[in-house]
């Protein structure tokens, strides 16, 4: 497969002397084997770990610690945060 990649590209290019176009395709080529063409079509993607990564206690460490943040911007911003409130309870 890299060899007729790799041959297509050199012809693309050697034709795109003549007309820029060949150009543009020998980049679409590239890009194509890029994003599509790495590694064989029948890998499979790694396994996920045993344990679930959203257990309860990851979602309160989560939720505390963004209680946190918008504690810590209300503080500093308190201007801004009356203005949020404010757009929040309007219909």
């Amino acid at each position: 497969m890299r060899g007729i990649l790799a041959t297509g590209t050199v012809v693309l290019v050697l034709l795109g002397c003549g007309n820029h176009l060949w150009w543009l395709a020998a980049v679409a080529l590239l890009y194509l084997y890029a994003t599509h063409g790495r590694g064989s079509p029948g890998t499979a993607p790694p396994a996920a770990p045993a344990t679930p990564p959203d257990s309860y206690r990851t979602y309160r460490e989560r939720r505390d610690r963004q209680a946190g943040w918008e504690r810590r911007y209300r503080r500093e911003r308190p201007a801004e945060a009356r203005r949020q409130e404010q757009e929040k309870g309007r219909p």
